[in-house]
């Protein structure tokens, strides 16, 4: 069990609310869900080479019981619809992987073989979808790969379906949208660590299943837990119109960037009317800033897509189906789908820009919008991943930033030295837990969080302050109709009685590590200077990369790490590195000894080497396991 506090009055009662206000006599969702079943994983978990369980659905089994009191009853119902997996038909020669990963994996049949779009996270999943779809269809060989878009379980698992050497031969080519490999290596490196950190609470990594803990994300179950790999598209999707034959298939394309990822793309299939909205029309509201951390996205945009994607494909359809959840058949359903998914976008946006240009604040119109009735009464419109509140506090820090205008909070002190303060006017840190214990029984969970949250950053060992904590957290969570939301108050509650679980995942896998760019490469390692350090340090060093006939210059300055092309005459470097573009990955991101590489004559160097090794002492290391529910 996640913790010790049983469910309380006002969360109970506000659950058994929900039961009779939401429509939960409407089973269509239950009907699409199970609809073209063919055959489940059996068992449903999935081990890596070393027998780790890197995937488990059959840990959601208690999900058939009647919803209990720790979980809002919205929520139960999304995550039964979630953990319901195996392999489906979505129509004649297009058929879904459901429930072995957060996303789905959809298999398109050809000419000659099978197309794969959005190969889940981890080689090892997609491998045992791959198998099951063959079980039963036919040992079919994978003739393409299409990545919807540049998130990790869109692509993470491609080397369970294929190989970097049937690529490379042409056997298999992968289609995804342009910049599709700057964002998804951008995003798993640049702010890699704190991301994985804050996944961890957002997928509830360390909750044990069940009514106290992980229930699901709203999106999909959680994400596995194998091994992420890359291959490197081989053909780009550019413009809105481009159409492709692939194996017999034609594809037409709609280009979406700035929705749902920087780089995305919806595609239809007219032989077959069937429609694939990636992940920019799915069961829930999505995230425009999703808790783990990442660019805020473009509602605005994001309705004007989807509004494109109805008047291009939605006359032209039958079936629509996404990189996530079930299928929705019918022109004038899907239609509506659409519809409804566009308005809740387009609303949120609106009305956001409309409530702070009047001067609200971005928590001001979060506590205060309410969405039409008619997007309130539709399953698909609820944030069970997204959610109204974060959403238009994203929209609002998207046009005006974190500052919302009052200078009282232009230069606050930060969370410790505000606690201190905090806990000094409040009479104490025993005084705050004392009133605190009052505003729990009340019910006034959200202050209650608050004001411990002063007593812990100021005190952190205070006991009764972090276990009231817990216990407030836990009810945060019973009472959340959001999964992530869930997720993070429960996580929070388990580190407050348990410590750091620190990070399970590493986002800068290998295969995403060897797709960055020379560019995007010494953009990771400036990112690692310590500033302060490094402020007298002045140093040029060349690296000169055979395989892409250039010469790359870093030179280290004011604390700043600046790197470019060199291009004509300039001053000589302090160094010359001579190397292939494989052993430059190797040597700054691979942890392996430079001074080996140069002994085993991987790499040639001319000029002062000891600059080198002055310049990775001044490199920092990220932290994992940072510390998030305390100071």
């Amino acid at each position: 069990m996640t913790g010790v506090s049983e469910v309380s009055g006002p969360i109970e009662s506000q659950n058994k609310g929900a039961v009779q206000s939401l429509p939960f006599g409407d089973d269509q969702d239950f009907d699409d869900a199970r609809r073209g079943f063919v055959a489940a994983l059996e068992p449903g978990v999935v081990k890596n080479s070393a027998g780790d369980v890197v995937w488990d659905s059959d840990g959601y089994a208690f999900l058939d019981d009647d919803c209990p009191a720790t979980v809002h009853p919205s929520l139960w119902r999304q995550s039964r619809l979630c953990a319901i997996q195996g392999l489906f038909e979505v129509t004649e020669g297009i058929y879904q992987i459901r429930g072995l990963d957060l996303s789905n994996m959809t298999l398109v049949e050809g000419d000659v073989g099978v197309i794969v779009i959005d190969p889940l996270i981890s080689a090892e999943t997609a491998a045992a979808g791959l198998a099951l779809y063959r079980a039963h269809r036919g040992d079919r060989p994978v003739t393409a790969v299409i990545y919807t878009h540049s998130h990790i379980d869109h692509f993470g698992g491609v080397k369970g379906v294929t190989t970097a050497e049937e690529v490379a031969a042409g056997k298999v080519p992968i289609l995804a949208p342009v910049g599709f490999v700057e964002h998804a290596v951008e995003e798993n490196v640049y702010a890699g660590t704190a991301m994985g950190r804050r996944a961890a609470y957002m997928y509830g990594a360390a909750l044990p299943r069940g009514p106290r803990g992980a229930v699901g994300a709203g999106l999909g179950q959680t994400t596995s837990t194998g091994t992420p790999t890359l291959i490197t598209p081989t053909l780009d999707i550019t413009h809105t119109g481009q159409s492709e034959v692939v194996d017999g298939v034609r594809i037409d394309f709609q280009m979406t960037p700035g929705t749902e990822a920087p780089s995305e793309m919806n595609f239809h299939f007219p032989e077959r009317r069937a429609l694939c909205m990636a992940e920019n029309a799915t069961h829930t509201l999505h995230n425009l800033l999703t808790l783990r951390g990442a660019l805020v996205r473009d509602p605005h945009i994001w309705s004007k897509y989807l509004t494109e994607a109805i008047n291009r494909f939605a006359g032209r359809s039958d079936v629509l189906f996404a990189s996530h959840h079930w299928p929705t058949w019918g022109t004038d359903r899907l239609t509506e789908f659409l519809a409804q998914q566009r308005d809740l976008y387009g609303y949120l946006h609106d009305q956001t820009l409309r409530a702070l240009n009047k001067g609200a604040t971005g928590v001001e119109i979060a506590e205060s919008i309410t969405l039409p009735p008619a997007l309130e009464a539709a399953w698909n419109t609820h944030g069970y991943y997204g959610s109204v509140s974060h959403n238009v506090k994203a929209i609002y820090q998207r046009y005006m930033g974190w500052f919302d205008g009052n200078p009282a909070t232009l230069w606050q002190h930060p969370p410790t030295e505000s606690a201190k303060r905090h806990l000094e006017f409040m009479g104490g840190a025993d005084a705050v837990v004392a009133k605190a214990r009052d505003s729990f029984a009340a019910g006034d969970f959200r202050w209650v969080a608050q004001v411990l949250n002063y007593v812990i950053f100021a005190e952190p060992e205070h006991a009764e302050a972090r276990a009231l904590q817990a216990d407030t957290l836990e009810q945060l969570g019973y009472g959340s109709e959001n999964g992530t939301w869930r997720n993070f108050f429960l996580m929070g509650a388990y580190e407050l009685r348990n410590g750091s679980v620190g990070t399970p995942t590493v986002a800068a896998a290998p295969d995403i590590a060897a797709a960055l760019s020379v560019e995007q490469l010494f953009d990771a390692v400036a990112l690692r200077v310590d500033g302060p350090k490094s402020w007298s340090a002045d140093i040029t060093i060349d690296w000169r990369v055979t395989d892409e006939n250039l010469v790359h210059r870093v030179h280290l300055r004011n604390g700043v790490l600046v790197h470019f092309d060199v291009e004509g005459e300039v001053p000589a470097a302090d160094a010359t590195f001579t190397l292939s573009g494989a052993a430059l990955h190797v040597a700054l991101l691979g942890g392996k000894d430079i001074q080996q590489m140069i002994g085993d004559g991987e790499i040639s160097v001319s000029g002062n080497p000891a600059v080198l090794a002055e310049l990775v002492g001044y490199l920092d290391n990220p932290d994992p396991d940072f510390a998030i529910v305390t100071p």
